[in-house]
């Protein structure tokens, strides 16, 4: 068998066209995607445990990997039956096997090592991470390596930089807490439901920047990030009113917060782009959606001569679409087979 599934595998990197099935249960969403030589996306399903999560104010582990179970089987059918195509049509089996809460993880990565020897097609094992860089490869057909990418997500934020399809170099990362975990603790404070994210982008555009949020200024000449002192100067300073009995603005505190925060943002990739000599940089993870991100970074990018890339909303967030685009990749560069034997990781290197 092992035999068999290595010359597949080396079969698949000459191949003209390659339908992949992705699967991505890092987190809270269960998705399941067919993806056309990276770029196409024949079907893209996902269950999501939002509305589940919400009540606790975030993701509870033991029940997402429950209703990660209760939902797998039946989006892989979904899948293959909105891509309109058998399971036998498939060339491999692509699952995210790290990072992530590791309960979720391991219902996704089982699940694939089945599909894979019962189907007998090769087994895909993506980094997370690389499968949101991904998600601009559809988006934008045209865009190709090299850039630099600004990685905003729940639990990473790090400027990399892209010189081919699988080769990423760290330029800077966060020294504490990742961008999206800030904001969904600014977004806990101010009694906004989960995700925080989108409600903070949201109650920003009827606040005004008129509170002094600032970030670290001990990594002002690096490409790092520290978010750990802006997010507890936001709780301070809404405890201290509530505790006070003084009034004080939910939207001002959003706004002035999120101003600081896509602040440091732009103003490190503009380095990083300058510095670097990229005139490209593309945005991936779930704070991309952030529309004030998005501006800033369009309009910076445009001020030095560069252009600045985002997915579509729909492939922000955690989607399998991603993790088929990018194991097309790994194919062709002749990377990422795994063994049945493959685990999760619930940390991996960027």
């Amino acid at each position: 068998m092992k035999k068999f599934m290595a010359s597949e595998f080396n079969n698949l990197k000459n191949k003209q066209d390659l339908l992949i099935l992705a699967i991505e249960s890092s987190c809270d969403e269960t998705a399941v995607s067919v993806v056309k030589n990276g770029r196409e996306v024949l079907s893209n399903v996902i269950a999501s445990q939002i509305d589940i999560h919400r009540r606790f104010g975030g993701v509870v582990p033991e029940i997402a990997s429950r209703n990660h179970l209760l939902a797998i089987s039946n989006l892989y059918e979904e899948a293959l039956r909105q891509a309109n195509i058998s399971a036998e049509q498939l060339d491999a089996i692509a699952v995210t096997y790290g990072a992530g809460l590791m309960g979720a993880l391991l219902v996704g990565v089982n699940f694939a090592k089945g599909l894979s020897y019962a189907l007998k097609k090769p087994l895909i094992a993506v980094n997370h991470v690389h499968g949101h860089i991904a998600s601009n490869y559809i988006s934008h057909p045209d865009l190709q390596p090299p850039f630099l990418c600004l990685m905003v997500s729940g639990g990473h934020t790090a400027i990399l930089k892209v010189s081919d399809y699988t080769k990423f170099k760290m330029l800077g990362s966060t020294v504490d807490d990742a961008v999206g975990e800030a904001f969904d603790k600014v977004a806990r404070v101010l009694s906004l439901p989960y995700p925080g994210g989108p409600e903070i982008d949201k109650l920003a555009k009827k606040g005004e920047n008129n509170i002094k949020f600032t970030v670290s200024n001990s990594l002002k000449s690096t490409l790092k990030f520290s978010f750990s002192g802006i997010k507890t100067a936001v709780i301070n300073y809404v405890h201290n009113k509530t505790q006070k009995g003084e009034s004080f603005s939910p939207a001002d505190v959003a706004r002035s917060f999120q101003e600081s925060v896509t602040d440091e943002l732009v103003g490190k990739v503009a380095r990083a782009m300058e510095l670097s000599k990229m005139s490209k940089v593309v945005v991936a993870g779930g704070v991309g959606a952030n529309s004030m991100l998005q501006e800033k970074l369009k309009a910076a990018a445009e001020k030095i001569g560069g252009k600045a890339y985002f997915p579509e909303l729909k492939y922000c967030t955690d989607n399998a679409a991603m993790i088929g685009s990018m194991a097309y990749y790994y194919i062709r560069k002749g990377v990422g087979r795994a063994e049945l034997g493959l685990t999760a990781r619930p940390t991996i290197d960027l």
